[in-house]
């Protein structure tokens, strides 16, 4: 009996030390499983940052394009201004009333640009303001990588 209680004893704890190292690499490659998904999103999170900034660059280029069209807007209202005062020396009634709506839809389209504009001006604001925020989000995700990995190495 002594010598099955032996074998059987020495078994178990053969058994139990091997499912013990199974467990711990088991565990290690879902580590390192886990380690290479959150890499993968670190650069997915990176790439979108650029196509942010592509983004961004190209909203500013379309603002600086909408204020040089206001700016022409602007000037238009102004020849318009001329041409009434112009038509309302000449006391011809035609020239008045041709003026005056060419003036009125001037300023219609005037005063849509600058609201248009200004939407534009706050939407690239929140989008640089977003950018940024994923930027600290993409640095905090590195440094707790790195502390995952520096833990991962230590054990």
């Amino acid at each position: 009996m002594n010598r099955h209680s032996g074998w059987l004893g020495r078994t178990a704890a053969t058994a139990v030390g091997t499912i013990g190292i199974t467990v711990g690499l088991l565990a290690t490659a879902a580590a390192a499983q886990e380690i290479r998904h959150d890499v993968r999103e670190l650069h997915q999170d990176r790439r979108e940052i650029r196509q942010d900034n592509r983004e961004i660059r190209g909203d500013r280029r379309e603002l600086r394009r909408d204020t040089r069209e206001i700016r022409g807007n602007r000037r238009e209202v102004r020849g318009d201004r001329r041409d009434l005062r112009d038509a309302h020396r000449s006391g011809d009634p035609n020239a008045v009333r041709d003026a005056r709506q060419e003036l009125r839809g001037d300023r219609r389209d005037l005063r849509s640009d600058v609201r248009d504009r200004r939407q534009d001006g706050r939407d690239l604001r929140q989008d640089r303001r977003d950018r940024r925020q994923d930027v600290r989000d993409l640095r905090h995700d590195r440094r707790d990588l790195r502390r995952d990995v520096a833990e991962r190495r230590e054990r």
